[in-house]
């Protein structure tokens, strides 16, 4: 078991800082039971929050979450996403009981704007809180939004019950340092960072590796746990093998030095100006 701080979102509810994501889960059938496997695995040592969408192989990987969780639902922290097509007032309310339908369950924790789409804020944001009003979800929030979408939810009084922000945030992907994350961090929202060792496509990087060789620690541990030191920050790593899960689990025990940290920011360096958001 691990003791991992909870931000608590606007419906007083607690959120885990470390989860398990399920993105490209439900693609292929033959994955199927090692991923299911690989989510009852991390759920059994103490993770408790799980990431997925209806977009997640068509809606396969919350049919896969339904079934990794089974008798638990108590115990566990669900978030899941509506697609930007569906985001209309009718539409969004619709989206969200086919997802209750195939996670199993009567809420969602927490149900975000998978990213932004034709239909207005104003009618998402309409539709969460009757979701909210109905007991259907707890809390609200968005995802893959820029500083300017955020003003813009702000400015329809939004931002007050957002519970945060999903977007692509890794050591590669520095982004939103300079002006979403101290926008969202004035508002209290935590930011939900995904891909966040890049899909793997980091973990041959000098530095990455030079730190993780200082701790005899995977270079995933050290990409996570750079990631987790910071306040704020919640981490979801996709893992579909008990092997990958457990190495994943490993950053969780892992404290980065100032020095390693120096190393880190001289090979992955933050943003000296504003730069479109980055997305997959």
């Amino acid at each position: 078991m691990f003791n991992l701080s909870h931000p608590t979102l606007p419906s007083g509810a607690a959120m885990p800082t470390f989860g398990l994501g399920t993105w490209r889960m439900g693609e292929d059938v033959s994955d199927r039971a090692d991923e299911v496997a690989a989510l009852r695995h991390g759920l059994a040592r103490g993770i408790k929050l799980i990431d997925t969408a209806e977009m997640y192989g068509d809606g396969e990987a919350e049919s896969i979450v339904a079934d990794a969780v089974g008798t638990n639902r108590a115990e566990v922290f669900i978030v899941s996403k509506v697609l930007p097509q569906n985001s209309s007032k009718r539409g969004t309310i619709a989206a969200c009981e086919r997802s209750l339908k195939r996670l199993k369950t009567d809420r969602i924790d927490l149900y975000l704007l998978h990213w932004r789409g034709s239909p207005p804020l104003t009618e998402t944001v309409a539709a969460f809180a009757d979701l909210k009003a109905a007991g259907k979800i707890r809390d609200w929030g968005v995802s893959n939004f820029d500083t300017a979408d955020m003003h813009d939810l702000d400015k329809i009084d939004g931002t007050q019950d957002c519970a945060t922000n999903q977007v692509l945030y890794n050591l590669s992907r520095r982004g939103i340092e300079f002006d979403l994350m101290p926008f969202c961090r004035d508002r209290h929202i935590p930011i939900m960072a995904y891909s966040p060792i890049e899909q793997g496509r980091i973990l041959k990087h000098a530095g990455l590796r030079e730190v993780a060789r200082r701790h005899g620690v995977s270079p995933a541990q050290v990409a996570l746990a750079w990631l987790m030191r910071q306040d704020g920050v919640i981490t979801i790593p996709k893992a579909t093998t008990i092997a990958h899960v457990d190495d994943n689990l490993g950053a969780l025990d892992l404290r980065l030095s100032e020095d390693d940290i120096a190393v880190l920011d001289k090979h992955f360096p933050p943003p000296k100006r504003a730069v479109p958001l980055d997305m997959l």
